[in-house]
């Protein structure tokens, strides 16, 4: 895309030294069919910070990742990102099932054409992080729900994403597995120091991952809503059961409950 081009589409890929790492901006998404999903929507997320989005079902939560990562094109407004450098996690893990989680893991690299020792090391390393060593040449029929989104996370960790983007990834999930992995991806996002934006159904999942909450209306999306999350990192599992945790989800929940109104 040239300069003109993304002038144009209202889409801008420049992020400069300070600058945020994803910014949306009066960005709105009006379908062909006429669907109006998302209206005047502007944030920012930073370097190192974790905003999670979270809202009715149709509100368009996913439609901001799919405009985010150049999937979608918004037809209002502007997004600023360095689309060289996402990671993209699905709601489903998809995982090429003839292939092992080691090569699985080596795929985005190899489609960027990364040197075979180097994609090789990198999946390695990241395969390491998300704690599938043992697994490697396993197939996806073998592997657990949890284990297949461990795939998913270590297949975009090995090209270091700057902004990582989360669609969902462990609403399939039972509770135990997907608080396990919420302290996974609390792990990696400290190892990392990556900028995330995450969206989820689950308040209490939202509070406990993120340093930032949104929350949208029903359709067409609008902020209704943002919460500083004060708690500290290293997270531990127990933050769940505190008051003030208690406290925070209640509020996010009321605004919820207006957003059906």
């Amino acid at each position: 895309m040239t300069s003109t081009d993304a002038s144009q589409s209202g889409a801008r890929t420049a992020v400069g030294p300070g600058s945020p790492a994803l910014s949306f901006r009066n960005t709105s998404m009006t379908f062909p069919d006429g669907t109006h999903a998302v209206d005047d929507v502007s944030f920012d997320v930073q370097p190192g910070e974790f905003v999670t989005v979270v809202g009715p079902s149709g509100c368009g939560k996913s439609t901001l990742l799919r405009i985010a990562s150049g999937l979608e094109q918004n037809t209002g407004g502007s997004v600023t990102i360095d689309r060289t450098s996402i990671g993209y996690v699905f709601q489903d893990a998809t995982l090429l099932p003839w292939r092992t989680v080691e090569h699985n893991v080596e795929l985005n690299a190899e489609l960027q054409g990364m040197a075979k020792a180097e994609r090789k090391a990198k999946a390695k390393a990241a395969i390491e992080l998300v704690n599938l060593v043992g697994h490697e040449q396993k197939y996806p029929k073998q592997l657990s729900g949890g284990m297949k989104m461990r795939c998913s996370l270590a297949r975009s960790l090995v090209l270091n994403p700057k902004v990582f983007l989360f669609d969902e990834p462990f609403g399939a999930l039972d509770e135990i597995t997907r608080e396990r992995l919420n302290d996974e991806l609390l792990r990696l996002f400290a190892h990392e120091k990556f900028a995330g934006l995450f969206i989820t159904h689950s308040i209490q999942e939202a509070v406990y991952l993120s340093t930032r909450v949104i929350v949208m209306s029903a359709r067409p999306g609008r902020i209704i809503g943002d919460y500083p999350v004060p708690f500290t990192f290293p997270r531990q599992h127990d933050l769940r059961y505190e008051p003030e945790f208690a406290e925070l989800c209640g509020k996010i929940s009321a605004d919820l409950k207006d957003a059906h109104a």
